[in-house]
């Protein structure tokens, strides 16, 4: 089993950056060079326990994320549901308070790969590309 942990403090309050993170799209944004499309809306809300939206990595094979739930203002999970080289796949989001009075995301992802070596390839390339993105947020 693969594990990806990211904890970062912003200086924004936790409902903005839950707001950002919650829909689809603007993932985006920690996921570059990614494409990201919501092809089926939530049970409650657009982005909400049910949604799903469609990922598109460069030259790889398009995959599905579905959301499994939603906490407002405290959590995200998801699992991916169509179309990957992973498997046991759970993604993570949780949101606190900061002591700064900003917010804190903990941000975690288990998977393991189909096929040997895979888990390990995509854990080194996702664990610094959503690094990455996370540093560049701006709200």
């Amino acid at each position: 089993m693969q594990r990806i942990e990211i904890s970062k403090t912003f200086p924004f309050s936790v409902d903005k950056l839950f707001d950002f993170l919650s829909v689809h799209e603007n993932l985006e944004l920690i996921f570059a060079p990614a494409k990201i499309k919501r092809i089926k809306d939530g049970q409650d809300s657009p982005n909400g326990v049910g949604s799903t939206r469609k990922m598109q990595i460069l030259i790889a094979p398009p995959f599905e994320e579905t959301v499994t739930k939603v906490v407002p203002n405290e959590r995200i999970e998801y699992t991916i549901t169509k179309g990957s080289p992973l498997k046991h796949h759970k993604g993570v989001m949780r949101f606190s308070e900061a002591a700064n009075g900003g917010s804190q995301l903990d941000y975690t992802i288990e998977f393991e790969g189909k096929l040997p070596l895979i888990g390990p390839i995509i854990k080194a390339g996702l664990g610094q590309a959503i690094d990455r993105g996370l540093n560049k947020l701006k709200l």
